[in-house]
């Protein structure tokens, strides 16, 4: 645990929301400045291409990052060469082509992220950022100041504004960070960014005594749209119905992170009286899915190429379930070429009302997970933050074996020390509170019987 989280930890609600605040400013110009405007305006610009510019884009694209990573970073240099790709043949590699090239795996990347992955031409001003995903394989992500803006003007143009709002606009947000450290904390179970007009919400603390208190944060701070967890949102709305509590009215929810199904976009509108907006993206910043105005989901080809595959890594046909696979444009310094990012879409041949002639998605799938209860009814579903930064963690998953008993299944690279342990206890109970945590370190986490991982079980149903 780093100093910072420690004195966050420890301060007063009052100086908690400093330190949100101050937060929020050096992410707001992390995210917002340097060249974020003028690729803000591209990406707008973009939305007029026809097919045919849509794919001389990604061609153009495609070949300078496989040149880039060709030259610069010495995993794709060993691995071209091994599959027997030469530099000169990379110019003749297409997106219809790009099939020849090898696959890189999650735990590829997490063996290597860091290291052979990595440009010897970085941008300035990286940084690592850590996730698991849905997968419960931790990663580390480099992101520099330039990439972090060219991935923020595609989401702005692609979630926000087809959403109808901005970053400019009041907003709640219901995601994994701890901004409520201790399970048994009493009000208020949010905290506030005053530079980004942010109300983050708990993800960790919604039940039925809370719920009232959230909406006292929403209408305390004038929130206009709700972004964050699907589930978490959608355990949030349920209470506020049920207590017929008086929400605002909303311009937007924006879901993210797990499956968005129809009774949940029914009841947010019920409670807030918008339209939900899906979408698609990760960390690794390599793909973007996103839901226009007229309720189609659209990839952004400029984000990245997305490949639909099955398990012999054969293009799926539209109307069939496969496994994705990123080739990001983006991130210069550490270039994701055929990843196999951990989830799966349903591709679609229709067009979309909205004019747009971007490839339309029928479905997200792959993204369900047991919901795990807390003892006083809280409910929850993500917990990939539990292992973040801890490097000796290959794959993970949470078991629920009753209310008070929780196992941690663990699949190693070496020694998990004592230290990495008790934080991994303290994460956990930072969320349900005061339960029991038997830790399995095992070589192998078994599939579901359809061949899945599933980071979340619950034995409670």
């Amino acid at each position: 645990m780093g100093l910072s989280e420690t004195i966050y930890q420890h301060s007063p609600v009052w100086m908690q929301n400093l330190l949100v605040t101050a937060f929020g400013w050096q992410w707001k110009q992390r995210r917002l400045g340097g060249v974020f405007t003028e690729h803000f305006i591209a990406a707008r610009e973009r939305e007029s291409y026809t097919t045919d510019l849509w794919k001389a884009y990604q061609q153009e694209a495609l070949q300078r990052m496989l040149l880039h990573a060709f030259d610069t970073v010495p995993y794709y240099t060993k691995s071209f060469l091994a599959a027997g790709i030469q530099r000169s043949q990379l110019a003749n590699i297409t997106p219809d082509t790009i099939g020849l090239l090898p696959i890189l795996t999650k735990e590829q990347l997490r063996q290597n992220g860091t290291t052979a992955l990595l440009s010897v031409q970085r941008e300035p001003n990286g940084s690592f950022f850590a996730s698991s995903g849905s997968t419960g394989t931790p990663i580390q992500i480099l992101l520099s100041h330039a990439m972090h803006q060219r991935w923020f003007a595609l989401f702005e143009q692609r979630v926000r504004v087809w959403a109808g709002v901005g970053s400019t606009i009041p907003r709640g947000m219901i995601g994994g960070r701890r901004i409520v450290p201790n399970a048994n904390a009493i009000a208020p179970f949010y905290r506030y960014n005053y530079f980004e007009k942010q109300v983050y919400f708990s993800a960790y603390h919604i039940n039925a005594d809370t719920a009232a208190n959230y909406v006292e944060g929403m209408h305390k701070y004038h929130i206009e749209y709700m972004t964050g967890y699907a589930m978490s949102n959608y355990f949030l709305a349920r209470h506020i119905q049920e207590q017929q509590l008086n929400a605002p009215a909303l311009k937007a929810v924006i879901t993210s992170s797990e499956k968005l199904t129809p009774q949940m976009r029914e009841l947010f509108k019920q409670v807030y009286g918008c339209k939900t907006y899906d979408g698609w993206s990760g960390v690794e910043a390599c793909g973007l899915i996103s839901e226009c105005e007229a309720g189609s989901l659209h990839i952004s080809p400029d984000a990245g190429l997305i490949e639909v595959l099955d398990e012999q890594l054969q293009p799926v046909p539209f109307g069939v379930a496969g496994a994705v696979y990123c080739t990001g444009f983006l991130n210069v310094d550490q270039p994701l070429i055929r990843y196999k990012i951990g989830d799966d879409i349903i591709l679609s041949d229709k067009t979309c009302t909205c004019g747009r002639q971007m490839p339309v998605v029928q479905e997200i799938t792959g993204r369900s997970e047991d919901v795990i209860v807390g003892t006083d009814g809280r409910q929850m579903v993500r917990f990939h933050s539990v292992f973040n930064g801890l490097t000796t963690i290959k794959q993970a998953q949470v078991i629920q074996e009753s209310l008070q008993q929780i196992t941690i299944k663990l699949v190693a690279d070496g020694i998990i020390s004592r230290l990495d342990m008790d934080l991994m206890q303290q994460r956990i109970q930072s969320q349900l509170g005061d339960v029991n945590i038997a830790f399995d370190v095992v070589d192998t986490i078994p599939l579901q019987p359809n061949g899945k991982y599933k980071a979340v079980i619950s034995k409670l149903y």
